[in-house]
């Protein structure tokens, strides 16, 4: 095996880590008694950018954290001013795209992240904007310091 691909299995174990911290924490910080793990689905797909294409600009740490706040705030304010549930979820995207292109922290999961506020049952719509703090900034917080934990592993460790 070469060194890119013990990296890459770090990065899979990272990726991991990250969903599974993420989910219990969620569940810990918000008492879910649903008995389902509140896992958000643009975590995964964060990890997947983040750990899997750590060079790309789009997985800096303000595109993560930034793109996901935005968009979350985004998709409540859609969900809570706009009727319409398809409507909402629609115009979260390119809504989101505009407040990650100006906030200059573009980050392709959040759309995910801003579709969830939207249509993510009951839950997710009742914390309002604390879905903007726990689970979305939060889980971006974990991942990123999972990341970094990879990052530093990749560049130091002289065994792989």
């Amino acid at each position: 095996m070469t060194r890119k691909d013990y990296e890459f299995i770090i990065a899979s174990v990272g990726a991991f880590v990250t969903v599974i911290a993420a989910g219990f924490f969620s569940d810990l910080i918000l008492l879910n008694n649903s008995g389902t793990p509140i896992i958000i689905a643009s975590t995964g797909a964060s990890a997947m950018v983040v750990l899997g294409l750590p060079d790309s600009p789009v997985s800096r740490p303000w595109n993560l954290v930034g793109g996901h706040t935005f968009s979350a705030i985004v998709g409540v304010s859609c969900y809570q001013f706009i009727p319409n549930e398809l409507l909402a979820a629609s115009l979260s995207i390119p809504f989101s795209m505009i407040a990650m292109y100006f906030g200059r922290c573009m980050h392709p999961p959040g759309g995910a992240t801003a579709i969830t506020a939207v249509i993510g049952g009951v839950a997710i719509n009742e914390l309002g904007y604390m879905f903007v703090i726990t689970p979305i900034f939060f889980n971006s917080l974990i991942l990123l310091t999972v990341a970094l934990g990879v990052a530093t592993f990749r560049k130091k460790n002289p065994f792989i």
